[in-house]
C-alpha cells in the first residue's frame, strides 16, 4: 500500500477523528481538550471517551500527564 504511513494502521477512522479533534482543539484554543469536550462534541458517554484516551495512550499515539487536566498531546503527524 503506497502512500500510507505506518501509523495509519494503528487507528480506525473514528479514532482518527478523535486525534484530529484533539489536535485542532489544541490549535484553536491554545490548550488541549478535556474528556468532557470530546464527549460533548462526539455525543458519546464518558466511559467511551475515557477508554479511547486510554487505548490511544497505550498504543503511543497520545501522551498525558497523570493528574494534570488538559494534558493530552498528540504524538503523531497530524497529516496522518
Amino acid at each position: 500500500m503506497t502512500g500510507l504511513s505506518p501509523s495509519s494502521k494503528l487507528f480506525t477512522p473514528t479514532q482518527g477523528q478523535y486525534l484530529a479533534f484533539i489536535h485542532l482543539y489544541t490549535r484553536l484554543h491554545r490548550r488541549p481538550p478535556v474528556e468532557t469536550d470530546m464527549q460533548e462534541y462526539f455525543r458519546v458517554s464518558p466511559p467511551s471517551v475515557h477508554q479511547m484516551v486510554l487505548t490511544r495512550e497505550r498504543v503511543g499515539l497520545i501522551r498525558r500527564q497523570p493528574r494534570t487536566p488538559r494534558s493530552i498531546e498528540v504524538l503523531i503527524d497530524p497529516r496522518s
